[in-house]
Order: C-alpha cells, then sequence, then structure tokens
C-alpha cells in the first residue's frame, strides 16, 4: 500500500508535469504574440507614401475652399450685372423722357432753393442705397459736372439715373475681376492637387512593390531553408534622393 508520503510525491510530480506542459505551450504562442504585436517600423517609401498622402489631403481641402470661394464670386457677378441691367433700363426710361421740351421760364430764388434740395435728397437716398459711391456725391453735392441745381427737376433726375448706371457698370467690372480672380486660383489649386494625387499613386505603388518584395522574401525563407533565399531580380523602383512635395 502507498503511503502518504508517497503519495504527496506523486502528486507533486504530477503537478509539476502539467506546469511545465502548459509553459512549454504558452512560451511559443506568446512569441508568436509579440512578434505580430510588434510595432512594424516604416521603410522610407512608406513614410514618403503618407507624407504624400497627407499633403493630397490638404491639397484637396485648399482645392474645395478654392472653389467654393469662386462659385461665391461667380454669384456676385450674376448680382452685379442684374443690378446694372436695371440701372441700365432705368436711365433708359428716364432718358426717353427728358428727350420732351420744359417749358423755359425765368426761376425765383426760392425754386432754386427748392431744385438743390431736391437734388441733394435724391443723391444721399441713392447713395444710401448703394446706387452712388462716396466720390459721386460729392460731386453732386459741390454741384461739379453735370449737377447744376438750376436744371429741371426731370434733367436733375436724368443725370442722376445715367450716374447710377455707371456706378452698376463700375461695379460689376470689380466683381468680374473678382471672379477672375477666384478663378485662376481655383485652377491652380485643382492643378496642385492633381499632381500630388499623381505622387500619392505612384508612392503607394511603390511602397506595394516594396511589400510584395518582403513577401516573396519570407516565402522563400520558409520554404526553402537549405538555401540562402534571395530578392526578386526586378528591384522596386527607388524614390530619387531629391524628391520633394509639391506644396509647402
Amino acid at each position: 500500500m502507498l503511503t502518504v508520503e508517497t503519495a504527496a510525491v506523486i502528486w507533486m510530480i504530477m503537478l509539476l508535469a502539467v506546469a511545465a506542459a502548459t509553459a512549454a505551450f504558452a512560451v511559443p504562442r506568446r512569441e508568436a504574440w509579440v512578434k505580430r504585436h510588434r510595432a512594424v517600423v516604416p521603410t522610407p517609401a512608406q513614410r514618403y507614401a503618407e507624407e504624400v498622402a497627407v499633403a493630397a489631403d490638404r491639397a484637396a481641402e485648399a482645392a474645395r475652399r478654392s472653389r467654393a470661394a469662386w462659385e461665391v464670386a461667380q454669384e456676385g457677378v450674376d448680382a452685379a450685372w442684374a443690378a446694372f441691367d436695371a440701372a441700365d433700363r432705368e436711365a433708359r426710361r428716364c432718358a426717353a423722357a427728358a428727350v420732351f421740351p420744359v417749358l423755359r421760364q425765368r426761376r425765383t430764388r426760392a425754386e432754386i432753393a427748392d431744385r438743390t434740395r431736391c437734388l441733394h435728397r435724391s443723391a444721399l437716398a441713392a447713395c444710401r442705397r448703394k446706387e452712388l459711391s462716396v466720390a459721386q456725391l460729392n460731386e453732386v453735392l459741390a454741384h461739379r459736372g453735370p449737377w447744376n441745381p438750376r436744371k429741371h427737376p426731370v434733367a436733375q433726375e436724368t443725370a442722376l439715373r445715367a450716374a447710377v448706371r455707371e456706378h452698376r457698370f463700375t461695379a460689376y467690372r470689380i466683381a468680374m475681376e473678382r471672379e477672375q480672380a477666384a478663378w485662376a486660383e481655383a485652377e491652380e489649386a485643382a492643378a496642385a492637387l492633381r499632381g500630388l494625387r499623381a505622387q500619392a499613386l505612384a508612392a503607394s505603388l511603390e511602397t506595394g512593390r516594396d511589400l510584395l518584395s518582403e513577401d516573396a522574401l519570407r516565402w522563400a525563407e520558409q520554404w526553402s531553408p537549405a538555401q540562402p533565399a534571395t530578392r526578386p531580380s526586378a528591384e522596386p523602383v527607388a524614390r530619387p534622393a531629391n524628391a520633394r512635395l509639391a506644396v509647402h
């Protein structure tokens, strides 16, 4: 019969055997886990591809902003043209009404003062509506050029409508210049985006070839241990040493 001491020794030996077997199975798994979760150091080609991709994303955002700015400028051109067209129709209507002759008669001082106040009020109201510029308003208040307060109110209104048309046309030309500048900026941003996307595509293809070569090397090391594994003869195209990003 087995004594208590002998049974205890047998149990200790069995426990040690189970522990050793468990440790033997756990060590390879831990090594595999460490290899699988080990930080992968990117290659220079991969870092270059990531930089180009980030630059392409930024260029895409800049291109979207430039496109939005151009669309706003185009809407401004349409609004400026509509305002000029309305001012032109009004000026033509007043010019057609001024063709009819006006009875000439001697004007009193009170009538001249009333015409002066009417001209000033009309010019100030037009300036508040942004139909006249400040420079044009100064010309009206100073009675320079065609702004004669002695003229008939119809003639004054005709001159005022012509000045409004001139101001609207100037605003339209400024809007056109702004739209053209926004269009040129949007085209430059789009060209930069196309170039960066082409670089990003080339860099990603180069990185893919590097990864394919590494996989082939590991495959050769695994299935032909008796012979030294070599890389495929077709080497990937390396990035030039002086390659730079297209944007700063």
